[in-house]
């Protein structure tokens, strides 16, 4: 079999309508390309509104409740017990040259020391070397560029804890040449690896990971030149003024890190003008488009070395962003679709020329790239995945993503569960934390009627029938997917669940 390269590329906090494939006052032409060339699936959600749940969802095939990484504070530090293979090392395994340039966010070391590449054979990073991101055998930044690394903390120190407080976002334009942004060294460490790669009969894995367009706005100049402020959009206002009665109202009554940090930004951000809150959608959008440079960077340099022929080129981000929705909601942690919707597309010549250029509105999750990548490069499917093979015409009634708080209360917060089509949704959820037997409470919106969500309809009763479909789907999809993974252990082995030869 003559298995593919596969490439992926993937951004931090980048919104599913955050480029110009879908949104023409977004300028990413090289992300526009991939999309050209492959299948956007226009409905996909992550597994979880943040990133560290997220990219261990991803990388391990598993949903957050399964792999126990349910927070940012989550980690999985032995590496003896780990719930799965993760993608890199699976690759590796099966023979790939496996490359990996930016960020993984594992968590899965203590600071000051190393965690494991988990199968990267070459691996940098755009972190100091005492972060908890750090791999054993990686280069960091501040090992090349320490004054560079320097000067971009220095940079963004007024933006506070990872660059999103209120300052974060009403950013600032960057005095910092592009290779002084961690996101430059890492495009910097991948062009190099690029320009020196001589093919050894393995097929190549090339992971490359950006740091934003997550936040602090600290935009190069020429990528917020390119935006007219007067055409920016100003954000949709809900009618009302406070959260109303749903799940992030509730977890923010239980969660006092939840409550003040919305609140200490909104207290900042209610003061802008309309036009000063234009600007900060403009600087996410600028954003948006100095992370398309560097892609279409590393695009150009992978086309030069012939390396995009018999290649499947993945494109994607771990979550959203709510972009002041909401009453002036930043960052993600809910799961409303601007923070679960995110950008997915497959692309390259690996795929049928039917499928190149075309959208797929099948309910997709980031759970379904293992067994997508795993079946292009040929490995044996694991029957405890809950995900499919995205290039199979298969179909499920709905997308699952869920939300445990975000991370930092002292006892974790009672799990709010989405299941989503293309036309409704469903949240479940209960008040407090997982110490507290409160009833269950729910929201169901009709997205094709309001795509703001927000108009509750779950106690409406012309839509009861609906509400009970999605449930009874919901409760069904992950009973079977919690009973076959992380560890099935019947004394056969994985045997009951592998289906029989045809």
């Amino acid at each position: 079999m003559n298995r593919p390269n596969i490439i992926m590329i993937m951004t931090d906090q980048q919104r599913f309508d955050a480029m110009g494939c879908v949104n023409p006052a977004v300028i990413t032409p090289a992300i526009d390309s991939l999309a050209q060339e492959g299948i956007l699936f226009d409905q996909a959600v992550c597994q979880c509104p943040m990133c560290v749940p997220s990219r261990n969802s991803l990388m391990f095939g598993m949903y957050p409740s399964q792999t126990g990484v349910r927070t940012n504070r989550g980690a999985l530090l032995d590496e003896s017990r780990l719930p799965t293979v993760p993608l890199p090392q699976l690759l590796h395994d099966a023979g790939y040259f496996c490359a990996g340039f930016g960020k993984t966010h594992w968590n899965n070391t203590r600071p000051g020391g190393m965690g494991s590449r988990r199968g990267f054979d070459v691996r940098a990073e755009g972190q100091s070397r005492q972060s908890i991101l750090c791999e054993e055998g990686a280069v960091m930044m501040d090992d090349e560029d320490p004054e560079g690394l320097k000067a971009y903390y220095e940079e963004t120190a007024e933006f506070g804890s990872g660059e999103e407080n209120a300052l974060g976002y009403i950013g600032k334009p960057s005095v910092l040449p592009k290779e002084h942004h961690r996101d430059g060294f890492i495009h910097k460490k991948c062009i190099e690896f690029l320009d020196g790669y001589q093919p050894d009969g393995r097929p190549l894995f090339l992971y490359f990971s950006l740091i934003k367009p997550h936040a602090g706005f600290n935009i190069p100049p020429e990528f917020e030149s390119m935006y007219d402020l007067s055409a920016i959009p100003d954000i949709p206002a809900p009618p009302w003024q406070e959260e109303p009665d749903t799940h992030i109202a509730a977890a923010m009554k239980a969660s006092t890190s939840l409550h003040d940090v919305h609140y200490h930004r909104k207290e900042i951000l209610d003061q802008l003008s309309p036009q000063e809150k234009k600007r900060v959608t403009l600087r996410y959008y600028a954003n948006c488009t100095f992370m398309d440079f560097f892609i279409g960077d590393v695009l150009r340099k992978i086309r030069e070395k012939g390396l995009d022929k018999n290649t499947l080129f993945v494109f994607l981000s771990d979550h959203g962003e709510m972009l002041g929705e909401r009453d002036n909601r930043y960052s993600k942690y809910c799961l409303f679709d601007s923070s679960v919707r995110v950008p997915l597309i497959l692309a390259g010549d690996y795929l049928s020329p039917a499928l190149r250029g075309t959208r797929d509105s099948r309910p997709a999750m980031l759970t379904d790239l293992i067994p997508t990548l795993g079946a292009a490069a040929g490995i044996q499917p694991d029957p405890r995945l809950p995900g499919k093979n995205l290039l199979d015409t298969w179909q499920r009634s709905g997308a699952f993503c869920e939300f445990h708080g975000g991370g930092t209360e002292r006892v974790p917060l009672a799990p709010a569960w989405m299941w989503r089509s293309a036309q409704y949704k469903l949240i479940l959820f209960r008040d407090g934390s997982v110490l507290d037997d409160t009833a269950l409470r729910g929201e169901l919106y009709d997205l094709e009627q309001d795509p703001h969500e927000w108009n509750n309809l779950y106690q409406d009763p012309n839509y009861q029938a609906i509400r009970s479909q999605m449930t009874l789907d919901l409760i069904a999809h992950i009973s079977t997917a919690f009973a076959k993974g992380p560890a099935f252990g019947d004394y056969r082995g994985l045997e009951p669940l592998t289906p029989p030869e045809e």
